[in-house]
């Protein structure tokens, strides 16, 4: 049963046009639901809807060119184990960035290539960025920036690309980066396009690395780094493979004339 006061507020709505008769009707029938509907029946429903939640959807992403997989509804998240291998990686792309930034800074004063210009700013500006987020993944964990001497002998000394030893994979060897000091113009281009490939298939292998060595990996932003950086060295692989034919293409033809 209504009360006066719904009555009264329905009654004005309705003189004044704010309501059609249908509307009032629906109104009404709800009201009268509400008011005879016992409160624990509405309880009870929702204790229900507690007990018996949809079953969950556990997905576990894959690395890199391999399949996510599901996991069983009684899975729990729990904190990956701190692995001695995620740090390494870290300290050694570190390491491996360094070089390349030290190969883009001689684009400047060693060729006019607008194009190479272009994209040594982009590989230079991406890279530092993300030493600077590396650096801070590894202060929050309270491990060291440099690689010690025991993970990868050499790695911790200044001046890393003059080191014969122990270089990280698809870096330049202090022969090849002498050599591409001396290159000036369309032989700078070319040392430049061909080392910086071999330096970013290096990157591609130690993110492999660091996939396939059990426990190492589980670490949500080391996993969404290690996945960016794959990505992103690929797609500028693919550049300067294709900056590389555009020069083939261009000598071919100065041959023929």
């Amino acid at each position: 049963m209504l009360s006066g006061t719904q009555n009264g507020g329905l009654r004005r709505y309705f003189r004044r046009g704010k309501l059609s008769r249908a509307r009032i009707f629906v109104a009404m029938g709800v009201m009268l639901l509400a008011a005879s509907t016992p409160a624990g029946l509405i309880s009870a429903h929702a204790r229900a809807q507690q007990a018996d939640p949809a079953t969950p959807v556990v997905v576990q992403p894959g690395a890199p060119g391999k399949p996510s997989k599901m996991l069983p509804p009684s899975t729990r998240a729990v904190l990956p184990p701190k692995a001695r291998a995620d740090a390494e990686f870290m300290q050694g792309m570190i390491v491996h960035h360094s070089q390349a930034i030290e190969m883009t800074a001689l684009i400047a004063s060693h060729t006019e290539n607008k194009g190479l210009r272009s994209l040594g700013a982009r590989i230079s500006s991406s890279q530092s960025d993300e030493i600077k987020f590396m650096k801070r993944w590894l202060a929050a964990r309270g491990e060291s920036v440099s690689m010690s001497s025991e993970g990868m002998p050499g790695m911790d000394m200044p001046g890393m690309s003059r080191q014969p030893k122990g270089l990280m994979p698809g870096m330049l060897s202090p022969e090849q980066m002498e050599a591409l000091r001396k290159a000036k113009g369309a032989g700078f281009d070319h040392l430049f396009l061909t080392g910086m490939i071999q330096h970013h298939n290096g990157a591609l292998i130690m993110v492999k690395d660091l996939f396939d060595t059990a426990g190492a990996g589980q670490d949500a932003e080391l996993f969404n780094f290690a996945t960016d950086v794959d990505t992103g060295q690929r797609a500028e692989i693919r550049i300067m493979q294709g900056m590389l034919e555009k020069d083939h293409q261009r000598e071919r033809k100065e041959e023929k004339r």
